[in-house]
């Protein structure tokens, strides 16, 4: 009776020695690399796996920095700096930046040409006659889909237009990719005027929608004395890398649409 037990005993002992060896080169061939510049790198991001970067996450682009020759600054929200020092490199923290909705035209200010009920989303909406309720087409839905997005909390919905907490937005970027209007932008904290619409309409018929949107007179065109305005389909545009802040643009606009970037 005792042997048929020391016979299985010993079966299953050298199968469990060979499927232990096996296991061991399994894994060695299989090994992946691990490098604890990885975690490093991790815990200096913001964490929020919002993909502004482009990596499906945080984990994603932290093993993309250290093993993949990633651009270690693509994180708006990181320690560029610690990030430098773990690599062993210099990084500079750059210049902030932050998203802005170029429009203007909440419901006081801002003409509708029906009340639009149905699913709380601007992509559908847009879909609708008009591109949604309000009269300009170009306008802000109000509908709030990129706060929904936002994963750091930074955008409301106050009177009908979307409003970003500067001080809370990391430019993730995910806002701009969900507005059917294009309205927002990521810019740099230091671009000194930003012109809050994007109406390509005629200034006849920008009136007739929106009391605060830009007629494309050429005004501010015509005062900029660095050549950092143009218009274009009917609509200013700054560059901010020409713009030397003198503030004439925004004096000069009849509507006053164009306004301080720190506002």
């Amino acid at each position: 009776m005792l042997m048929p037990i020391l016979i299985a005993a010993a079966v299953i002992g050298v199968i469990s020695v060979i499927i232990g060896i096996i296991l061991g080169v399994l894994a060695e061939k299989f090994r992946v690399e691990t490098d604890p510049r990885e975690a490093e790198v991790r815990d200096c991001l913001a964490g929020s796996n919002c993909g502004g970067c482009g990596f499906a996450g945080c984990d994603a682009y932290a093993h993309a920095v250290v093993f993949d020759n990633a651009d270690p600054t693509l994180c708006p929200s990181s320690n560029k700096h610690q990030i430098g020092e773990i690599l062993g490199i210099h990084l500079e923290d750059g210049v902030r930046k932050f998203a802005v909705v170029k429009c203007s035209g909440d419901c006081s200010n801002t003409k509708e040409n029906y009340f639009y009920g149905d699913e709380r989303d601007c992509r559908i909406a847009y879909l609708a006659p008009g591109h949604g309720a309000k009269k300009c087409v170009y306008g802000c839905c109000g509908l709030g889909t990129c706060a929904s997005v936002c994963p750091y909390d930074a955008i409301k919905i106050i009177n009908g237009l979307a409003h970003i907490d500067r001080k809370k937005c990391m430019a993730c970027g995910r806002c701009v990719s969900v507005c059917p209007n294009r309205l927002i932008e990521i810019i740099p904290e230091t671009a000194p005027y930003v012109v809050g619409c994007s109406s390509k309409s005629k200034g006849r018929d920008v009136k007739a929608a929106c009391s605060v949107g830009c007629i494309g007179c050429g005004m501010c065109q015509r005062v900029c004395e660095s050549g950092a305005i143009t218009v274009e389909n009917n609509l200013a545009k700054i560059d901010c890398t020409k713009c030397t802040g003198c503030g004439k643009c925004a004096e000069k606009c009849p509507c006053k649409i164009i306004r301080p970037n720190a506002s």
